[in-house]
């Protein structure tokens, strides 16, 4: 069964058209507004409905005359045992114990399909995650980002969307050739050279020295001596492809396997920069100008330049931007704004974009891009992941060895494993800091919600392992269970616990449409 107050919402729709076909309420109603929702407190019933509020001015009538027709007529549904006028005039509706006993039923009957849902109506949406420059091995900042969009894809296709789960490489830039400087560094080590420092603007770690052992194995000594015109690009293209394995193997440590991993130097070369700013352009949407200077301290280089600018201030950002740079080159967002095309015309009018805590600012502009480009008939909605404060004990761990600077995904994995790190990476809203300590994750108490899921699970097994021992190896399974009398669970608490699982639906579906998958952990 689907989120069974949408179920009841249904029916409320029902005794509504009975009361119109019946003379008691006028034709034309409009229901968008009406709503059903657990009430705020359980002693009031099950399931709370506002149609009479939403009604009242319409109709001409009081809410709780409204209330007080329409309440026989919800009575008369078999799964309602009672129904309470509250308040300004809410309806409460009080469900019976079959109703609850077939929940169940249908719980034990679908096992993890339970809660699959058809909201989403097979409608396409791109989710981007993580998306690291391709520079090192992921940090532990990335891992927030990464579970987050792994579990917000996963949410989604059990409610019903086609989901694609995507990774952009951010493969062109100076960061990449500071990545094939730093390789071709550790390759003269490889070689014999001696490095006693890693030059300021350059990658340390250990991680590039397998890098430049490869190079040294492959290419031997005809690189050294020569300029960067020889060998920065080769060098690029080979370091990039190893930070790439890296990275991929860091996310497998996770259960993460993006689908598809897109190339920002490809969209370069394939010409779809220009293809975006030309489709920009064809909307009269670029001009040439000179921007203000940026608010408060004015930077020592700033000029005033004439350059290539989109209007997206007439999509709600708070200033025009610029898509080429005086000297021609385009600008880090022109690729953004060409990226975002792609996946347009791709087939992706709903795009979910995990974003690091430094990139709030970049949000409007994206949004205003996309707005331009699909005609307002694509949307993104950009989440922004806060940053992870690392400890252990209540202190600050340190870096990472062989990072160098920070610590790795992969530290945070092999120390505490993937269950733990997923879990507690959805524990707290995105847009909230979050702290992972290390002591309080692995202690096996209650306070530790990872160990505290993980023991209720164990208990649950352990039950039906007695249950198959004490019933003389009777079967204990789903099937069989379903097929038993349920109405036998009558206690307030069993009663409780059907409820909770119940609302189960719901959960997945609310959680899907407000892209807020730790709604999941909470439950």
């Amino acid at each position: 069964m689907s989120n069974l107050f949408t179920l009841f919402r249904e029916r409320v729709v029902a005794a509504v058209a009975k009361a119109v076909a019946d003379g008691l309420l006028p034709d034309g109603l409009e229901l968008g507004a009406v709503a059903l929702e657990p009430p705020r407190d359980p002693a009031h019933g099950d399931v709370a409905t506002n149609v009479a509020l939403v009604l009242a001015r319409p109709a001409g009538r009081k809410p709780q005359a409204i209330a007080a027709l329409l309440a026989p007529l919800l009575a008369t549904d078999p799964a309602v045992s009672a129904v309470e006028i509250a308040g300004p005039g809410f309806i409460n509706l009080r469900l019976s114990d079959a109703f609850w006993h077939e929940r169940l039923r249908e719980a034990l009957l679908a096992g993890t399909a339970y809660g699959d849902g058809d909201r989403g109506a097979g409608r396409p949406v791109n989710v981007e995650y993580v998306s690291a420059n391709p520079t090192g091995p992921l940090h532990v900042g990335h891992c927030r980002g990464a579970v987050f969009g792994d579990a917000l894809a996963a949410l989604l296709e059990k409610a019903g969307y086609r989901v694609c789960r995507e990774y952009y490489i951010n493969d062109a830039g100076a960061q990449v050739d500071q990545l094939a400087r730093s390789a071709y560094l550790r390759y003269r080590e490889a070689l014999g050279e001696r490095v006693d420092a890693v030059p300021e603007g350059l990658y340390p770690g250990d991680y590039l020295k397998p890098v430049g052992a490869d190079l040294a194995s492959r290419i031997g000594r005809a690189w050294l001596g020569q300029p960067e015109s020889v060998w920065l690009k080769p060098c690029r293209e080979s370091a990039i492809a190893a930070m790439m394995a890296l990275i991929e193997a860091d996310l497998a440590a996770l259960g993460i396997r993006p689908a598809v991993f897109t190339s920002e130097r490809t969209l370069h070369d394939e010409g779809k920069v220009e293809h975006a700013v030309v489709t920009l352009g064809a909307r009269d949407l670029l001009y040439k100008g000179i921007l203000e200077p940026p608010k408060g301290r004015r930077p020592e280089d700033w000029e005033p330049r004439e350059q290539l600018l989109f209007r997206a201030t007439r999509f709600g950002d708070d200033t025009d931007r610029p898509l080429q740079k005086s000297d021609g080159a385009w600008t880090y967002f022109a690729a953004d704004v060409a990226y975002h095309l792609d996946k347009i015309e791709r087939g992706f009018p709903a795009m979910i974009d995990v974003w690091g805590a430094d990139h709030g600012g970049y949000v409007k502009r994206i949004q205003a891009a996309v707005s331009a480009l699909s005609g307002g008939q694509a949307q993104v909605d950009v989440k922004i992941c806060q940053l992870v404060n690392l400890l252990d004990g209540g202190l600050p761990v340190k870096m990472s060895k062989r990072a160098g600077s920070f610590v790795t995904l992969r530290d945070v994995v092999d120390q505490v494993g993937r269950d733990v790190v997923r879990f507690i990476m959805l524990t707290r809203k995105n847009d909230a800091p979050l702290d992972f300590d290390f002591a309080r994750v692995t202690e096996q108490s209650k306070d530790n919600p990872v160990f505290y899921v993980q023991y209720a699970h164990a208990r649950v097994r352990s039950v039906l392992r007695h249950a198959n021992l004490e019933l003389g190896g009777a079967d204990v399974g789903p099937a069989a269970l379903a097929g038993a009398d349920l109405a036998r669970l009558t206690h307030p608490a069993e009663l409780a616990l059907m409820k909770l699982m119940a609302n189960w639906p719901r959960v997945v579906e609310t959680a899907a449409e407000a892209h807020e998958p730790h709604r999941v952990a909470f439950y």
